[in-house]
């Protein structure tokens, strides 16, 4: 999967929009299955909201994001459902953020965003196996520690330093912290996951990639930190921009 993605990120727009879409989708379908154990028409919505979404995300950001607003809303009146409608924030927000965020921050941002998740999992998974000690979230998570969010961070940070000094950022020190923060937000998005699947007692959130569970058990980490680095964009300037 690692491959297709990073090749779709530099070839940009309408490969990267494409991909993103049929993720949006396909992380509905499994959202509706998670919730309902089905995949009936209030599903067939959610899925049409996110890949309609992450489609007018490039040139209408503003709409896309009003869309799954609306698409929130409707879904809360007509299927009385708070997890249906909560998962087409859950799934719509972050398509369009990362559409956005390839668009107006560029490829090295993606690149920058997509490292620091998978240096978190890493990071998380290296220090939790070598180090144990005690869990970070036991009711939610069992294999969890908090040497795991200690590794998450450290390795997450040393790719963000990575990255502002590859680009002769002055800020990159700031983006290296920034990027330790994201790990937290990560590993919040992966807690919330693992929460949904105990909440509806499924193991994953569907067998869709072999071996690995679904789309929705790899990219959770991702699905928390676009929305926050998009804003972050927003708010200060446009992408790794920020640290220049």
């Amino acid at each position: 999967m690692a491959p297709v993605v990073l090749v779709a990120v530099w070839l940009g727009s309408p490969y990267f929009d494409v991909l993103i879409a049929v993720a949006g989708a396909v992380m509905a379908w499994e959202w509706d299955r998670m919730c309902r154990g089905r995949f009936g028409m209030t599903g067939r919505l959610l899925a049409v909201i996110a890949a309609v979404a992450a489609l007018l995300a490039v040139a209408y950001p503003v709409v896309a994001a009003g869309l799954v607003w609306v698409g929130c809303l409707l879904i809360a009146a007509t299927s009385r459902s708070a997890w249906l409608s909560l998962g087409t924030l859950y799934v719509g927000l972050p398509v369009v953020a990362l559409v956005w965020l390839r668009e107006a921050g560029g490829v090295d941002t993606m690149f920058w965003v997509f490292g620091i998740i998978w240096a978190t999992d890493t990071g998380a998974y290296a220090a939790g196996r070598t180090i144990g000690g005690p869990l970070l979230a036991p009711r939610i998570s069992p294999k969890k520690t908090w040497a795991g969010l200690l590794g998450g961070m450290a390795a997450s940070a040393a790719v963000g330093a990575g990255f502002g000094l590859y680009l002769d950022l002055s800020g990159w020190v700031g983006l290296a912290v920034f990027s330790a923060v994201l790990a937290v937000v990560a590993q919040i998005g992966d807690l919330f996951e693992s929460s949904v699947k105990r909440r509806f007692n499924v193991k994953d959130s569907s067998s869709i990639i072999p071996g690995h569970g679904g789309v929705l058990d790899r990219v959770d980490g991702l699905i928390a930190t676009a929305p926050v680095v998009a804003l972050a964009s927003l708010a200060f300037g446009g992408g790794l921009e920020i640290w220049r």
